[in-house]
């Protein structure tokens, strides 16, 4: 329908900038379409799948048509494995708690399953972590006081009897 105008490789920063400022002004969408007009022309850029990822969760329940499985397919592009694991941990934390804010019939055990999720992503983040860089650390205790806070537990499994013919 449209052919797509294409950034010159010159505005790739500030064009990342951008999108952080549109981000933090809660405007995801627009931070979204900046991320994939940079990654067209530098698809291994790091910075735009990351912030690309984020935007993609920051749109999680917000009635836009946007899920835990579009924001993952940036997760393997990403080149450093602590940041694949620690992001992988936030895209579960955050859909977690979209969870918990719906509240819907069965949220707390989804949630809880997530938040478990992202403490795993954390745990193996936390392995390979940079000197200094508590960052998993942090999201680990977050989605623990989540946890406790809320008293999630995880769902039982019901044992069915099935008949034998």
């Amino acid at each position: 329908m449209f052919e797509l105008k294409k950034l010159s490789s010159e505005a790739i920063s500030a064009a990342l900038e951008k999108a952080m400022r549109y981000r933090l002004l809660n405007e995801p969408g627009e931070a979204e379409s900046i991320c994939h007009d940079v990654l067209s022309i530098d698809p291994k850029n790091q910075e735009a799948l990351v912030t690309l990822l984020l935007a993609q969760t920051d749109r999680f329940g917000k009635g836009y048509n946007v899920g835990i499985t579009q924001a993952r397919e940036a997760v393997p592009r990403l080149q450093d494995p602590y940041e694949r694991a620690y992001y992988s941990g936030i895209i579960c934390e955050r859909q977690a708690k979209v969870q918990l804010q719906r509240g819907n019939p069965g949220a707390g055990f989804e949630a809880y399953e997530l938040l478990r999720e992202a403490m795993d992503f954390y745990e193996k983040a936390e392995a390979v972590r940079p000197a200094g860089n508590d960052d998993a650390l942090l999201r680990w205790n977050a989605c623990a006081r989540i946890i406790m806070g809320n008293r999630l537990e995880p769902r039982l499994e019901e044992k069915m009897d099935l008949p034998l013919e």
